[in-house]
């Protein structure tokens, strides 16, 4: 059978993410998923944030940032308050994530070590790749290049 794009996409990076989420979990970190990971930068670099700047921060639609934060709370990685307005949170590290950063930072080094031997061995950089599929797609849409193989395929 053969996959599919979507369907290698999605394995790789469940082959990815999983690799990284056994890695935490084996250092004495469960519960600490990858997704995490941006959040936990941004507010590394910027301290405390609303969750519309942590979302832009972290580079994450509000909706998943929103997500991703209630997760958190649920495990205790980060802390929330009533923010400026009634309608806005502050997002903050709890102590266990500042406690925790520096084992995670030490692992943030190791797979990056870990994505170089991966770029050696398909030989080419897969964060590379993927940021050209990405400006690609920003610069036209997969749904308009998709709407054009269509039409072409009408006119045969």
């Amino acid at each position: 059978m053969n996959a599919t794009l979507g369907t290698r996409l999605r394995h790789l990076l469940q082959l990815l993410d999983g690799g990284v989420e056994h890695s935490y979990t084996a250092a004495g970190l469960p519960g600490y998923r990858p997704r995490y990971t941006p959040v936990v930068r941004a507010l590394q670099a910027h301290g405390p944030l609303t969750i519309r700047a942590l979302a832009d921060a972290a580079g994450l639609s509000h909706s998943a940032l929103s997500q991703t934060v209630a997760q958190m709370k649920r495990a205790g990685w980060v802390r929330t308050e009533p923010g400026a307005d009634a309608r806005s949170k502050r997002i903050s590290m709890s102590p266990a994530l500042l406690q925790a950063l520096p084992l995670l930072t030490r692992h943030w080094h190791a797979t990056a070590r870990a994505a170089a031997t991966l770029d050696e061995d398909i030989g080419a950089s897969l964060a590379d790749v993927a940021g050209a599929a990405i400006a690609a797609l920003e610069q036209r849409p997969f749904e308009d290049r998709i709407r054009q193989a269509l039409s072409r395929q009408g006119n045969k």
